[in-house]
């Protein structure tokens, strides 16, 4: 398999998530992924769940990590939305 999707409730993974400084993350390496994880960036119960999938899934060999909301799937796998996250 070389995509991965995860389907979420948020559209788009962001970095200072529900603060005045929220920034939303289009694209993502595993080495920034990382790097944010270990910042604390991502919720214990909610998103660092999914980004540690996600790189896991990649170092195993995988090509791409999706992560989005149902709604914006089709966009998302077409690279026009979500977060997309690759070596």
């Amino acid at each position: 398999m070389e995509t991965f999707v995860i389907c979420t409730a948020v559209d788009t993974v962001a970095i200072n998530f529900n603060t005045p400084e929220q920034q939303e993350l289009h694209r993502l390496t595993v080495a920034e992924a990382k790097k944010y994880l270990a910042e604390g960036q991502f919720g214990a119960g909610s998103m660092a769940p999914k980004i540690e999938a996600a790189i896991n899934f990649l170092e195993q060999g995988g090509k791409r990590v999706i992560i989005t909301s149902l709604p914006l799937l089709k966009d998302a796998v077409a690279g026009n939305a979500g977060t997309s996250i690759t070596q």
